[in-house]
């Protein structure tokens, strides 16, 4: 499926002001990876061989390295040892690595050279988890989390969106455990005690996208292209929840051009897991709260589908522009919805996400589309603004246009920038020279639009027919009257989350008999959808509807998503002696369960 990727690898490269590598004189083309998992130390441990172009004359290529411990190097063209240097340590970028090359290198000459390393257990990348915090409870697991600059603690690279290259990896690991990666798979050797998994991506990509995990993994065929992975226990219920995975594919193809990956696998993660999904080429990483038993919440993966065009094949150049990758997969994501459930339901999906943007500008300093990054974590300027201000801008260029003929800008932009990475000029430009003849585009204020912080300047307008019945119904209940089954008939649960927030958001907390009633209408008690439960929950704590609190103490302990952990554990201390008693109780008993991140945001948030 790989066509020509390298061919449009550029031969100059833009600064990053979050790598110490000197990716401007020369720049990584291909790696390989050849580590051993060690789950007693909690490391990593082996080498890394590198392939890089040189740019610009140089005598010396720099990486990224994070807590890793840095052994020699060797020249792979000689076979002769090579000078390596460690510079300052930086208390977010980590420790610039310097291999000093054996002579001053020409552009276009090619550096081979091979970096021995480890791991350690402060890499913040890698997650490793006891058999405690499995759903097995056997065996232990690991799995990473490189996005945005992690992967340097995973392995000594130029960690850098605008930097791409091809990758191979050979993971040796006991027996009893599984290898995936984001990339192919090629071959298993068995050696006795241990196996090796050998994989191999030959799609150009960031640093950011490198993943793997282990653990005692099964997989269910799903589609011609896709397999479901995840611990034995819930690997059907799984595989049925993801069925529709290549009908989604199958859109986004039709949108956006050829899925050129190979293949769409999907990691169904234990539930310690304390994020929504992560975009791993061929390997989407997903959050067990996903399994809802009905389907309901599986849009989560078509907005991964969509970063496999929109963000792994046209990246943002570096972590200033990220509203070019997200932005343009909610807009993506959006649009494969619309195509699969009608436009008003694309509408409906906008307007719970503008008040997602509400929520995120309200205390947030980096909330324009562009934001500077020079001497700040990424992860902290992360928020809603790039996904939903991103949309809303290019839903308001869908507006000037006209849908069709912005349906078509979006494929000829991806097959403008594929393999390629872009920032908002290059955007900017290519938009305007492709409706050089529409004057409705002059209009557009780019200056206001790319570096103006706060929401939108312009109201976008959608289509509320869905959510007007949710207002409606929410207003109904907050005057005092109640309700039946009848009321929410043939709701998508989007109208339910519409309702339930406006209800979670207001003045006035319903009285339990009201939430009774509603509950006997509605049985959102009965709700598997974790979105649904979450909101229901915190209405009833809202209402000190003590009850309740069992269920929400089992909501808490059966999986640790901080999207929804740590607002319930907020919530319940605030509720009163027996509220923060539950909490409290709850999370001293079950603490050992959460991410080492959750466990320590929650204690936070409980003293």
């Amino acid at each position: 499926n790989f066509s020509g990727g390298q061919d449009k690898m550029s031969h100059t490269q833009a600064a990053d002001p979050n790598s110490q590598s000197n990716l401007q004189s020369v720049i990584t083309r291909h790696f390989v990876l050849n580590l051993t998992a060690d789950f007693s130390a909690k490391a990593l441990k082996g080498h890394v061989d590198l392939q890089a172009e040189v740019l610009q004359k140089t005598s010396e290529y720099v990486l990224d390295s994070k807590d890793l411990k840095i052994g020699d190097a060797i020249d792979l063209k000689t076979n002769q040892p090579l000078k390596v240097t460690l510079g300052k340590p930086h208390e977010v970028y980590g420790t610039p690595v310097h291999i000093h090359l054996a002579q001053e290198a020409s552009p276009q000459e090619v550096v081979r050279v091979r970096l021995n390393y480890e791991t350690t257990p402060q890499s913040s990348a890698i997650q490793w988890l006891s058999p405690s915090q499995t759903q097995g409870k056997k065996h232990p697991y690991l799995f990473t989390q490189c996005q945005a600059i992690h992967a340097r603690s995973m392995f000594p690279c130029q960690d850098a969106p605008g930097v791409k290259a091809t990758y191979d990896a050979n993971i040796t690991v006991d027996k009893d455990l599984t290898a995936v990666m984001s990339s192919v798979a090629t071959k298993t050797q068995d050696q006795g005690q241990s196996k090796v998994y050998s994989f191999e991506q030959k799609v150009p990509m960031s640093s950011y996208l490198v993943a793997l995990a282990i653990g005692d993994l099964e997989s269910r065929e799903v589609g011609p292209r896709t397999r479901v992975w995840s611990e034995p226990a819930v690997v059907d219920a799984a595989a049925w929840e993801f069925a529709d995975t290549e009908t989604f594919i199958k859109t986004g193809e039709d949108l956006m051009g050829p899925y050129v990956w190979g293949r769409y696998d999907i990691l169904l993660l234990p539930p310690s897991f304390p994020y929504g999904g992560m975009e791993n080429p061929c390997l989407t990483f997903v959050t067990p709260t996903l399994l809802s038993g009905d389907r309901s919440n599986v849009d989560v993966v078509a907005h991964e589908i969509s970063h496999s065009w929109t963000g792994n094949l046209v990246t943002n150049e570096t972590w200033e522009h990220f509203w070019l990758n997200e932005g343009w997969t909610v807009y993506a994501e959006r649009k494969i919805y619309g195509r699969l459930h009608g436009e008003k339901g694309r509408h409906l999906q906008a307007i719970i996400g503008w008040r997602a943007l509400q929520d995120s500008v309200k205390d947030n300093e980096f909330t324009s589309l562009i934001p500077k990054l020079d001497g700040i974590d990424p992860d902290d300027a992360f928020s809603s603004v790039p996904y939903e201000k991103g949309f809303n801008f290019l839903f308001y260029l869908e507006g000037l246009v006209g849908t069709e003929a912005f349906e078509k800008f979006m494929r000829r932009y991806i097959e403008e920038f594929k393999f390629s990475v872009v920032n908002s000029e290059k955007f900017k430009n290519f938009f305007l020279d492709q409706f050089k003849d529409e004057p409705k585009v002059k209009e557009v204020d780019w200056e206001t639009w790319f570096h103006k912080p706060g929401m939108p300047v312009i109201d976008v307008k959608f289509d509320t027919t869905l959510s007007d019945a949710s207002q409606n119904l929410a207003q109904r209940w907050l005057d005092g009257n109640t309700g039946d089954a009848k009321d929410i008939e043939g709701w998508s649960p989007s109208q339910i989350l519409v309702f339930l927030d406006r209800l979670v958001g207001a003045e006035k907390a319903l009285n339990v008999d009201t939430l009774k009633a509603m509950n006997q209408a509605y049985k959102f008690g009965d709700a598997k959808n974790a979105e649904i439960r979450f909101r229901w929950y915190s209405l009833c704590i809202k209402a000190n509807y003590e009850e309740v609190y069992p269920a929400v103490a089992g909501f808490l302990t059966e999986q640790g998503r901080m999207k929804y952990v740590r607002p319930l554990y907020r919530q319940l201390a605030k509720a009163g002696e027996s509220g923060k008693k539950v909490a409290v109780s709850t999370f001293e008993s079950h603490k050992d369960m959460y991410h080492s991140i959750a466990s320590k945001m929650i204690a936070k948030d409980l003293a």
